[in-house]
């Protein structure tokens, strides 16, 4: 079992930065691939990015490329996401995630929220025009 927590959302302007990091307590961290996805105002929960389990291998959804970088530490258990040049279109309630070492299919399994066994309670990252 592991339990997610969230922290580092806030107001911030246009064009500035904010870096989100997610705190894992339980056994096994190194084992779980890990990802953020966000919930904008009145939309569904969509994936913005993830990362592999030794840190070698990270995703994002095109709007975030460039901008966002997921990162780990397992030796802390943490996993950030800096996110650089935010947007209006970037204000959401962000998720930290967890998936389980199991079989996946397709080769963009980590986009889909039902492949993740641990949520976090999220963290609201608002971005004023």
């Amino acid at each position: 079992q592991v339990q997610l927590g969230e922290s580092g959302g806030g107001l911030v302007q246009t064009g500035g930065s904010l870096t989100l990091s997610c705190a894992a307590s339980g056994p096994d961290f190194s084992t779980y691939v890990m990802a953020w996805f966000r919930q904008p105002p009145g939309k569904e929960r969509e994936f913005a990015a993830a990362i592999m389990r030794d840190g070698d291998i990270a995703h994002y959804t095109d709007s975030v490329k460039g901008r966002f970088t997921i990162s780990r530490d397992n030796a802390r258990n943490t996993v950030n996401l800096q996110m650089n040049s935010l947007k209006p279109e970037d204000t959401a309630v962000y998720y930290c995630a967890a998936h389980s070492p199991k079989v996946t299919y397709g080769m963009t399994w980590y986009e889909s929220q039902y492949e993740y066994d641990y949520w976090g309670q999220g963290t609201q990252v608002s971005v004023s025009s």
